[in-house]
């Protein structure tokens, strides 16, 4: 089946289906519901809201701005008026809907990674490529792309203004978990969530270090650790079989060398995605919690005069706030849904690959699988022996 909607047949709005109504649910749907009032982008209607609690979800697609709701997304997905599909369900159910989905013919946005496997981000990178060359779009969504600052340090990287990159540092460090009473959650189990924070916030790290640079990894080396391996559940404790946090150290095809840190258990950090690029002349850090801020170092300039400054991502000509608002009045982390949403239906609309594709979601999902396996192979640890003193 071909594409219901491409550039040479725009006569009816682009009909959007989403499946799944909690966190990210809600996120996306915020943007789908604002970014008309600021972007120009294609007409299109919100038409139905997929969840599997008939009450739940004809409640949430009443706050959220959808004219209906729906509890089968497989008859949804067949629909003549639905052209886009956005996938907000959790990770092992994205290989089954994105599929089939494209192969009924609609453009797909799905929420990272991709999917809980390589063999699923492989059937879905397939059915992707094969539904392109009919038309019909698909995009990854590592909405992190579409904070302003983080596109502007894009650009300056890519100006050459930082030299040659050699080292990044990313750290993304969350504390939801750190209390270890909170309760099992599908987030907790492999079977459904794939991993722990590997998974849910390394690949937005990784897809980071990627995005910024250009570049692409070659080699990998990890670790992964649960400090809670037991939790409340609904019938007593339960195991917790993915990870807390992991570690990893990327060699990138350019030379440079990225080390990614991230953790749901680091006490006190909330949503702390930091980054830090070095090159040779000049460096770049950055932090989520003060996303319309980029410190940049120019090591060019003399020696008295350097030192990181303070860069607030806010004035018309900096990436997506020509739409929002005067100078000075910050944005949000929503405003990322919101662009991310923009830059999808402009790629529809003009019959290009959006990004991020299928393809760049795979190399990221074969990134986390070759830190698992560097982390399951244990034999290249080195033991250190320890010198006990007095008083220790």
């Amino acid at each position: 089946m071909t594409s219901q909607y491409t550039t040479s047949d725009s006569r009816e709005p682009l009909g959007v289906a989403m499946i799944g109504y909690a966190f990210m649910g809600k996120a996306h749907s915020n943007a789908w519901r604002n970014v008309a009032s600021y972007f120009d982008v294609p007409a299109f209607e919100q038409k139905v809201l997929v969840g599997r609690d008939a009450a739940q979800v004809a409640t949430a697609a009443a706050s959220y701005g959808w004219t209906e709701s729906a509890t089968d997304w497989r008859s949804v997905i067949e629909r003549s008026d639905v052209h886009i599909v956005d996938i907000c369900a959790p990770g092992w159910m994205h290989a089954e809907i994105a599929t089939a989905a494209l192969k009924a013919g609609k453009h797909v946005l799905v929420e990272k990674p991709l999917a809980n496997t390589i063999a699923e981000a492989e059937a879905m990178t397939e059915a992707a490529a094969a539904a392109r060359s009919r038309g019909v779009q698909s995009m990854v969504g590592f909405n992190y792309r579409r904070v302003p600052a983080l596109a502007l340090a894009r650009q300056l990287i890519a100006e050459g203004r930082l030299g040659t990159v050699r080292h990044v540092r990313a750290a993304y460090l969350q504390d939801w978990l750190s209390d270890a009473e909170s309760p099992m959650t599908w987030r907790l189990r492999k079977e459904t969530a794939g991993s722990g924070a590997l998974g849910d916030i390394a690949s937005h790290a990784i897809d980071q270090v990627l995005f910024l640079l250009g570049d692409a990894v070659t080699e990998v080396s990890g670790r992964l650790h649960t400090f809670v391996d037991r939790r409340p559940g609904a019938d007593g404790p339960e195991d917790v079989t993915v990870d807390d946090a992991a570690w990893a150290t990327l060699s990138l095809a350019s030379g440079a060398i990225a080390s990614v840190e991230v953790s749901r258990v680091a006490t006190g950090q909330k949503n702390s995605l930091k980054l830090e690029i070095y090159g040779d002349k000049g460096a770049i850090r950055f932090d989520l919690e003060a996303l319309n801020e980029l410190g940049f170092l120019d090591a060019t300039a003399p020696v008295r005069e350097q030192g990181f400054r303070r860069i607030l991502v806010n004035e018309p000509e900096h990436p997506y706030l020509g739409a929002w608002w005067p100078q000075g009045h910050i944005i949000g982390w929503e405003h990322t849904f919101t662009h991310q949403i923009r830059d999808f239906l402009t790629a529809i609309k003009a019959g290009e690959e959006p990004s991020p594709s299928f393809e760049e979601g795979l190399n990221v999902q074969r990134i986390l699988a070759a830190v698992e396996e560097s982390a399951a192979d244990k034999s290249s640890l080195v033991q250190v022996a320890t010198i006990h003193t007095e008083g220790a």
